[in-house]
Parts: C-alpha cells; structure tokens; sequence
C-alpha cells in the first residue's frame, strides 16, 4: 500500500511512499528525501500520485502522532493565508530529525512559591461568564480597564481547565513580556509554566515540544509560534492584548496569530478568550454584532482611580533646543519629591531620526532601503531600523567639507540625556529594545523597577504593554500625535490602544497618579476624548469612517508586493499580474503603485491591493492565478492577506 507524506519544506504537495507498518494519517515517520532522511507527516491521500517514478518505502515511525483536527487546521491555514502546506507543517513540528527523535526527560518547570488572590465581586462576575461555555468552541471577549485584573480571571479560569487534565495556551504579543508575565504566573499558580518563542534554546524547546505532544506539559506560554505547536489535549487558548498589532507576522509565513488562533480553537472545538482593555476594531465589529461573546470589568482592582490628565499645549509652552517644558518639570517634580516613579514616554528609537547638514542640506538616508537612518549615540553610528545597517557619521560636504549635521526630532535617547539635565541626583534608565537584547539585563531592569531602585524611566512603545510598577505615578507622553502616516489605515485605532494601555501604566496602586500629554494638536477629536475614558465612542466613529471607505472590517484585503532590483521591473511585474487577477469576478484590483517605502534591502516594492466582499474567501483563486505564472527569477512575490499596514 501507498501513503502521501508531508514534509516540512517549502513544497505545497505531499510525496507519495510505500507504507511499512500500516502507518496512519498523522503518524511522524522518517522517509529518504533525495540522498537524506527527513521526517514528514503521514498525509491525506486526496493528492495525485506521480506516475512513472520509483516509489520508495517509509523508513520508520517515531512513535509520535497529530491528530486530524490539527491536520486540518494546518490546510485551513496554509489556504487561508496563501503559504505552502509544507512551510506551516514545519512551524508545527520543528523540521528537523534531532528535534523529533531526542527523548529529553529532564524537566526545568520547578515548584515556585504561590500568593493567595482574592476575586473582588466584578471579576467573579467575569469568571463566571466566561466559564458558560464548556466543551464547545466559543469566542469571548475579556475586556476590562487597565488595572482592573483580567489576568487574575483568566488564572482562575485555567486552573479549573488543568484540574479536567486539559492544556492551556495563553498567547503573548512579545517576547519580552514573557519575564514578567511568568513572575505573575508563578505567584498564582505555584510552578514554572513552559515558555515558547524563537529566542529558547534548542532543547527547551525539544523538552516543551516532547511534554505538549504527551500531555506531560499543562500550560504554555508563548508569542505567534506557539499557536501551530501539537498539543495532545488542548482545552483553552487565551489571547492577551488580543489589539496588539505585534501578533501580525510580517515576515517568512505572514499570518496574523489572533485570527489564526480564534480558527484553531474551532477546529479544535473548544473556547477561547480574548483579552483586552481597548478592542481591536475587528473584535468591536464582532461584540456588537453579537458574534462574540463580551464581559467587562469597569473598576481598578482594590478600586483605585485611573490617572488624571494634563494636556500643555507646546505651541503656546514653547522649548527653546529642549522637549519637555517647564510645566511639565514642575508637575513631575510634584511626584519626584514624595517617591514616586516617573515615565516619560517617546515612540522612537535612537538619538534623532533625521540628520541633515546645515551647509549643503546632505540627508542622511540608507543605501539599501528608502528611509532616513535614525542616529544612535550608544553607538556613535546611523542606523536603519529595516535593515539594520549601520554607518559612521564622517560625510564629505558638497563644499568639499565635512558635513555638519543638525539632528532633527527627538529618539528616546535624547530625552534620556535631557531628563538626566533635569534629574541629575536621579536614578534614571531607559526602556527600549535597543538597550534590552539581553535576557540578564531586561530581568535585572524589571527587578530594579519593581523595588523603587528606579526613579525616572524613559522609555518606547514596549514599556506600554502589560507591565506592572507598583511606584509608576506619572507619565509624561513627550509628543502625543493623532496624525497617522498616511499609509496606516490603523493610525486612529493604534492610538486609541497606545494611550489607553500606557495610560493605565500609572497609579495601579495609588489615590493619585497623572498623565501629561505635550502636544502641538491640544484640539484633537481623539485626544480630548481619550481623556475623558470615551474610547468605545472613538471605536464607533472609526467604524463608520471604515464601512465608508470599503475598509476592513467590512471588505477583505489582500495585499501583493512584487519587488525587484530594478523600479522599472517591478513595475512591469505588477502591471502584467493585474491583467491576470482581473479576470477573477467580484475581485477588485487597485494599483499598482509604488509602496510608501519604496526600498528595502535593495529592492524596489510596487503594491497591488485586492479588495473583496468579507462573503467571499478568495485565496483560492487567487492562489490560482499566482501559481500559473511564469514570474521572472528576478521579481518576488510577497502576499499579504489581511494587511496591517501598507508601507
């Protein structure tokens, strides 16, 4: 008898082979592959079989198995987000011999200390709303003002699931939440949860992978990837700051991990909980149109107040060479004073993101993608944040001099150095990926904060998400803009969710705390209303404009970029792919148009956009129409469905 194996490789077809021992679907075995060995998955026999060719014998099984549901999420997946079938299998189980064959006995997930939490009436209302539906796939909504202790409903909840002998997996946006948010977890539940995302090593994630695929592990923790893992007996999926754009892959197999999940646990027939304090415009969408399921905790836990609110009006406070006004240091010295902790927030990286000469007006920009690089005094070099590359600042000048370069706008760096100015008896640090690359130095930080050894924290968007600093009073936002890029169709719905979220970074544990926005838009519609806790009413207004304008929620998008070396190649590309989608129906094709960023990497980007009904899923001939082309060696095809952004 035959069988059709998947392998986890870039092929969008199983291979046929000789069974050897009555080898079931889903069955891990190891097959020769060309002059290696490889394991695959025992596939689906709905495929065409090669004629003509020698077929060869299974070699082995491993012993290990998937089930059909996971078999069918991943070709659920794979269609959906138009990625070969081979590509998802190998997120799923690793792609590598050592990776499936080593049996690793050993154990790191240790007995912790545990505190006693008591649910106040409105989470045990939330509780109990959630735990309605057993046993049957159901999506609910978890929102709740920041501070209110969602994450302590959620614990409640998983500890009943684990006590049926069921799994949980609980969905983070980011890597580096995974420190804190396991401290957490060890407090509630009194052992070491498992950690899943691309930074552990090889064997923890042999361990993890062994202990998910037997039952032996209950409760995973993990970022995008841990949603296509084989858990033998998954009874929950959780999926913090379900808003948070992070779950977006943008790279390799672009999917969106929050939508991917919601589809998992529908194959998997069981619940899953989003969890919020801002919804994202999609699961807005869903809550009204009684889709989702939607509970609300409307107080902070222990029933402390959100933060008041300062708005100063930069136009009117005018800076002289500096970016935070004398209000604002009187205000932050208010709470300085008594031992508070401050944040003063700038969402950019780096020093300065523009250099330009005064002499000759030289702009320093990258040589392989079309951005300004952004200056990094930490390393004394220009940096592109694409690309990563890197140069020293030593221009020749148009005059034959060497350039002079005036640093334009403020990175996180340069307020860093002016609070020091300020502050100089403080203890200062600063909160952004670029000083946090390593694990020792992100705990330490996290520790210092925690322990009030911290005063002042100047820090990017990552410190928004999630945290918990018992001291953190007052945040200062440096420059709070509403404007968008033009290109983000999400602007409006971002902001709402940064503000709202660092907003609730303060006063979690205090009577009085304070956010001060300097802003040069102090009238701006979304400001005032965030202010005043209106966020559901910005929701709506967006909903409005995007039904409008034919946007997602109410039109499906697909995004295709073809670059090239060459502009006029790409172009072309583009042009030639149009004439093929427009003979699809009920598609409509827009384009194409030279992306915003017009280079990365070397590679110049034209976009098209295909916009459909939401009744139609149209990968599939879509994919169609891409897989009969003949594309030129030096043109790529990077898909997009559901876009976040169009840069």
């Amino acid at each position: 008898m035959k069988a059709q194996v998947l392998l986890p490789k870039v092929f969008n077809f199983p291979f046929t082979y000789n069974l050897k021992q009555n080898e079931k679907i889903g069955d891990l075995v190891e097959v020769p592959f060309g002059s290696k060995k490889e394991i695959g998955v025992v596939w689906k026999n709905s495929y065409a079989e090669p004629k003509n060719i020698k077929i060869k014998d299974i070699k082995r099984r491993t012993g290990y198995s998937i089930d059909k549901k996971l078999i069918n999420f991943i070709e659920w997946f794979s269609a959906y987000n138009m990625v070969s079938i081979g590509l998802v299998l190998k997120m799923v189980i690793g792609g590598t011999d050592k990776f499936i064959k080593a049996k690793d006995n050993e154990s790191y997930f240790q007995k912790t200390k545990k505190k006693k939490y008591i649910l106040n009436q409105e989470q045990l209302n939330s509780l109990k709303f959630l735990e309605k539906v057993n046993g049957k796939f159901d999506v609910s909504v978890l929102q709740g003002t920041t501070g209110s202790g969602k994450t302590l409903v959620y614990f409640e909840r998983i500890k009943k699931v684990i006590k049926k002998n069921n799994q949980v997996l609980i969905l983070l946006p980011e890597i580096f939440l995974t420190n804190d948010f396991k401290l957490r977890f060890e407090e509630f539940f009194g052992f070491e949860p498992a950690i899943w995302h691309s930074k552990i090593t090889p064997k923890k994630k042999r361990i993890i992978w062994n202990g998910l695929i037997s039952n032996k592990i209950k409760v995973l923790i993990g970022a995008r990837s841990a949603l296509l893992l084989p858990y033998k007996n998954l009874g929950l999926i959780i999926v913090d700051e379900e808003h948070d754009t992070s779950y977006k892959q943008d790279e390799g197999v672009i999917y969106n991990a929050r939508d991917m999940a919601i589809s998992r646990a529908n194959f998997e027939k069981i619940p899953i909980h989003l969890v919020t304090s801002v919804p994202s415009i999609e699961t807005y969408k869903n809550i009204l149109n009684n889709k989702y399921r939607h509970t609300n905790i409307i107080k902070r836990y222990e029933n402390f107040p959100l933060p008041d609110t300062k708005i100063i009006n930069l136009n009117l406070n005018k800076i002289k060479n500096k970016f935070i006004s004398s209000e604002t240091i009187d205000l932050v010295k208010s709470y300085t004073d008594k031992g508070d902790q401050v944040l003063f927030f700038i969402n950019r990286r780096g020093f300065a993101p523009y250099l330009i000469c005064k002499k000759c007006g030289f702009k320093q920009v990258c040589s392989n993608c079309s951005l300004y690089l952004t200056y990094h005094k930490i390393k004394n070099k220009a940096v592109c944040h694409h690309c990563s590359f890197e140069k020293k600042i030593n221009t020749k000048c148009k005059l034959n001099e060497n350039c002079e370069f005036i640093m334009y706008g403020p990175g996180v760096e340069k307020i860093y150095e002016e609070v020091k100015d300020i502050f100089p008896e403080k203890k200062i640090n600063i909160f952004s990926s670029d000083y946090l690359k390593k694990k020792e130095k992100t705990k330490n930080l996290f520790k210092a904060i925690k322990e009030n050894k911290v005063d002042i924290i100047v820090g990017t968007q990552m410190i928004s998400k999630g945290f918990n600093f018992p001291k953190l009073n007052c945040i200062v936002v440096i420059d709070a803009d509403f404007s968008g890029r033009g290109y983000d169709l999400r602007a409006t719905e971002k902001n709402i969710q940064l503000y709202h979220q660092l907003s609730g970074r303060a006063g979690r544990f205090s009577k009085k705390s304070l956010i001060i926005y300097q802003t040069l838009t102090p009238y701006d519609t979304t400001l005032n209303e965030l202010i005043k806790n209106k966020s559901e009413n910005l929701l709506k207004n967006e909903l409005l404009l995007r039904e409008k304008n034919k946007l997602p929620p109410y039109m499906r998008l697909i995004s295709i970029i073809i670059s090239s070396k060459n502009r006029g190649l790409s172009l072309q590309g583009a042009r030639e792919l149009k004439i093929k989608l427009n003979q699809i129906n009920d598609l409509e094709i827009l384009g194409p148009v030279d992306s915003p960023l017009l280079k990365i990497k070397k590679n110049f980007r034209s976009r098209l956009l295909i916009r459909f009904s939401n009744r139609f899923l149209m990968q599939k001939k879509i994919m169609n129409v891409l897989n009969g082309l003949k594309i030129s060696s030096k043109i790529k095809l990077t898909v997009d469905v559901d876009p976040i952004n169009f840069a």
